[in-house]
């Protein structure tokens, strides 16, 4: 499954991460600097699998505790309705 930003939702990069602006709701979600890396790789068509294994490397957790947080953060972003998936 690939991911993409909803038609509405633009993004803007800040010291701090990543802002994601959706303009036909007028909110806005906030996201730290791995949360960003994630949605990145994501809309690369990187799997949550693969995204997983880059987490668990780069801070030294375990491969399943970084899924899990992969698909929590991909649950949020749908739930906030800025994400959907990509047409193959």
């Amino acid at each position: 499954m690939t991911l993409r930003l909803r038609r509405d939702v633009s993004t803007a990069d800040t010291g701090t991460g990543l802002v994601l602006l959706d303009q036909a709701a007028g909110r806005y979600w906030q996201l730290n600097p791995t949360g960003a890396l994630v949605l990145r790789m994501l809309l690369d068509g990187v799997t949550e699998p693969e995204v997983a294994r880059t987490l668990a490397e780069r801070h030294a957790i375990e491969v399943e505790r970084a899924g899990t947080d992969v698909t929590a953060l991909v649950e949020s972003l749908r739930a906030a309705k800025v994400v959907e998936e990509a047409a193959q």
